[in-house]
C-alpha cells in the first residue's frame, strides 16, 4: 500500500473522478460527528488538510441555489440531525474496502465491471489508502440498511436509504478522532 501523503490520497480518490460522486473529509469539530456530515453535505467545506477533493457538483447552479444538493435532508434532521442516524449502519474496515471500491464502478454495481478482476488490486488498494487516513478505532457507516456488516458490496446493492434527491445513492461516512469524510456516489 501506497504511504497517506497528500499525492496518495489524490491518487486514491481518483477513482471517483468518473462518477457522480462527493469525496471529502473536514475536521471533526463535535463529538456528535453527525453534525459535522451535515457540514461535509453542505458544499462549503474544505479538505481537513488541504487536500484534494472530489465534488461533482462544486460551483454548479445547483449548488450555488441549494448548499444541500444533491442532498435532501428530511424536515425531521433539520429539526435535530441525529433523526436520520439510524438510517446509517456501521461496518467493518474490510467491508468499506469493498464498498468504496463498488462506489467506484458506474452503476455502483462490481457484477457489471467487465474487467473487475483485472483492475480489482489496484481498486482495493486504492481503497486502503483512503481508510488508511482513519486510524484503528475509527468507525465506517454505510446507508445501505440493516446487514450492512456483513454484505458482499461484490455483488449488487439493492437496499439503501437515500439521503439526496437522485434515484439512487450510496455512501459511505468515514469517523475517526479527529476527521470526518464521506464517499457518497449517485446515479
Amino acid at each position: 500500500m501506497a504511504e497517506l501523503d497528500e499525492r496518495s490520497w489524490s491518487n486514491a480518490i481518483d477513482m471517483y473522478e468518473r462518477r457522480a460522486t462527493i469525496a471529502k473529509v473536514t475536521s471533526r469539530e463535535h463529538e456528535n460527528w453527525v453534525l459535522d456530515v451535515s457540514t461535509l453535505m453542505r458544499g462549503d467545506t474544505r479538505d481537513a488538510r488541504g487536500w484534494r477533493t472530489v465534488d461533482r457538483w462544486e460551483g454548479e447552479l445547483e449548488r450555488l441555489d441549494e448548499p444541500f444538493y444533491p442532498f435532501a435532508m428530511p424536515p425531521e434532521a433539520v429539526a435535530t440531525p441525529d433523526a436520520w442516524k439510524p438510517y446509517l449502519y456501521e461496518i467493518p474496515r474490510s467491508q468499506a474496502v469493498r464498498f468504496l471500491v463498488a462506489l467506484s464502478t458506474p452503476w455502483i454495481d462490481v457484477t457489471k465491471e467487465p474487467d473487475f478482476e483485472e483492475r480489482r488490486e489496484a481498486l482495493e488498494a486504492n481503497a486502503r489508502v483512503i481508510l488508511s487516513r482513519f486510524p484503528e478505532g475509527s468507525h465506517f457507516y454505510a446507508n445501505t440498511g440493516r446487514g450492512s456488516d456483513t454484505r458482499d458490496y461484490y455483488q449488487r446493492v439493492s437496499r439503501w436509504y437515500p439521503f439526496s434527491v437522485r434515484t439512487f445513492d450510496f455512501g459511505l461516512v468515514l469517523v475517526s478522532e479527529t476527521e470526518v469524510g464521506m464517499v457518497w456516489s449517485f446515479r
